[in-house]
């Protein structure tokens, strides 16, 4: 419980700071286009990676705090019992979706991406970066979910 607490801090402070960065990259972006009458040529393109991470590691912090949105009209229908094992199964379709999706589609695309030695054309990262996080994201949902599987 506790290394779950410690991601959990991890992982929302990774979130605040990548958002602040954002935001004070996309102001940036917009002074230098007004005040200063020329565009900095990086602050799009890393908005855009900002926001792709903002986004995926978004979503497995939420999975973790089961804040994401549930359809649960039919559950509700349903005893208890047949309640507890329905969230069991779509529990494991969770990991089954994040293992396949996220971790090992996710793995290839940084692979391919790395061997193919791609960078971004404006800031030159190496894109390999830039989809690490799909497989990372994969791996925490993964863990959130094996740990609420176990801690019930």
């Amino acid at each position: 419980m506790q290394l779950r607490k410690t991601i959990d801090n991890v992982l929302a402070n990774a979130l605040v700071v990548i958002m602040a960065v954002m935001v004070l990259n996309v102001l940036w972006q917009v002074a230098s286009r007004f005040l200063l009458g020329s565009p900095s040529s990086f602050t799009d393109e890393l908005a855009r990676y900002l926001l792709i991470w903002i986004g995926i590691l978004g979503a497995a912090y939420v999975s973790g705090q089961n804040l994401h949105v549930a359809i649960d009209v039919l559950p509700k229908r349903f005893s208890e019992r047949t309640q507890k094992r329905l969230r069991l199964v779509v529990t494991w379709l969770i990991i089954l979706f994040s293992l396949c999706a996220f971790v090992i589609g996710g793995a290839r695309l940084v692979y391919i991406v790395y061997v193919l030695d791609q960078h971004s054309p404006a800031l030159q990262v190496p894109l390999a970066l830039v989809y690490l996080v799909i497989p990372i994201s994969g791996l925490l949902i993964i863990y959130y979910k094996i740990s609420d599987i176990l801690n019930k």
